[in-house]
């Protein structure tokens, strides 16, 4: 795990709920106060009304867990480490001012709790205090928007900061009981689904290009379903090789395999989507036609159906009204990036955080797919509109 033994100053968990973020950071408190009789660390929520609301229950809770509990005095507001000059105390940023702050100072670090919640006054306040050699400031967070104050700190050009994204699906003691609800999260609202237990930010539904439109589920393809249809979007460095199939029945979408990812070379793509979408160069795929040279070498490199889909002014707004044309989407589980980006791919909003009809360029590489690879399916659809009469 990156987060272990890293001497960077700011290191970061955000994910959904049940994945081990503040367990992680608790039992490295223990550990780390074990190894160092004399650390001194601080435990940090914005706003924290009572112990009862801080991480104190559960650094209790793994003392007991690791058997070390002659090594430490559990005090009513602090935890005391015998042996030496530690300590381990829990408070509140909005308890702070610009003076009394300067308490911390000999502090070796901090633990922020609920960092979504951190306000930028409270980073300006606490980032300068801890400034002794070596100290460390750790944030565990649900994320909730892209600019709080948290996410701008540690993910906006600062090579100080490692940062882990994980969810329930990562942490191997996730209880059956939790399963079960994500499950069943999954199918009511998606959207919440997102937020709550994969961690994605939690953006206004209005501005999701495809909210209400989708559902995660398991399915097998049909004899009588209309495909495959399959799509191909070309990428390399910051912007991944993506690829789709999908199928048609009763007026629904069903998007069954993904494949694709970063650094895939051009020699490497037909292997890649072989791999991982079983026969895909059996069937017929339409890419983006914006890179007619690495159509061509696919066609004489494994993907020998492969061809390019029109693109031109109105395509993009167009694919999608398509897409949503459908009475739903089912997406299978394993397609996971396209999961995200349905749940991400947006309108811009202005200031005052009305919705624009201006479509913002990212989280879209697996929908282009989509466009592409329902190319015919739309034509077909808009010339039997054009012609009735």
């Amino acid at each position: 795990m990156p987060l272990l033994n890293s001497d960077a100053r700011y290191l970061g968990a955000k994910g959904g709920r049940t994945s081990g973020k503040s367990h992680f950071f608790a039992e490295s408190l223990v550990e780390k106060s074990l190894c160092n009789a004399n650390l001194q660390w601080i435990c940090i929520r914005e706003i924290q009304r009572s112990l009862r609301f801080s991480a104190k229950k559960l650094i209790e809770q793994k003392i007991a867990e690791m058997n070390v509990g002659s090594a430490f005095e559990i005090m009513g507001p602090e935890i005391r480490r015998r042996g030496g000059n530690g300590i381990i105390i829990f408070e509140g940023m909005q308890d702070h001012t610009a003076d009394s702050i300067k308490s911390l100072e000999g502090f070796d670090g901090a633990w922020i709790e609920e960092a979504q919640s951190l306000s930028v006054r409270s980073v300006e306040l606490l980032d300068p205090t801890l400034r002794k050699d070596y100290t460390q400031l750790w944030f565990s967070w649900n994320p909730d928007q892209p600019d709080d104050a948290v996410e701008q700190l540690l993910l906006v050009d600062n090579p100080d900061a490692v940062v882990v994204h994980c969810t329930y699906l990562d942490n191997p003691w996730t209880p059956d009981s939790a399963f079960k609800l994500a499950a069943r999260q999954r199918r009511l609202d998606i959207e919440k689904y997102n937020h709550v237990w994969l961690g994605h930010y939690n953006v206004k539904s209005e501005a999701i290009i495809f909210s209400g439109c989708y559902t995660v589920d398991e399915f097998e393809p049909g004899e009588d379903w209309d495909g495959p249809y399959q799509g191909l979007d070309f990428g390399f460095s910051e912007d991944p090789m993506a690829a789709l199939r999908m199928w048609i029945h009763d007026n629904r979408l069903f998007i069954e395999y993904e494949a694709g990812g970063t650094g895939i070379e051009l020699d490497q793509t037909a292997a890649v989507l072989k791999r991982d979408i079983p026969d895909f160069d059996k069937y017929v795929t339409r890419a983006d036609s914006a890179r007619p040279d690495s159509i061509s070498y696919l066609r004489r490199h494994g993907l020998p159906r492969i061809r390019g889909a029109a693109k031109g002014k109105g395509s993009v707004e167009d694919g999608i009204d398509h897409i949503k044309s459908f009475d739903r989407v089912i997406v299978h589980p394993r397609c996971t990036n396209t999961i995200y980006e349905l749940g991400h791919y947006r309108y811009k909003l202005d200031k005052g955080g009305n919705v624009l009809p201006t479509i913002i360029d990212k989280d879209n590489h697996w929908i282009d797919c989509g466009r592409y690879g329902l190319e015919p399916v739309r034509k077909q659809n808009t010339y039997n509109l054009d012609n009735v009469s």
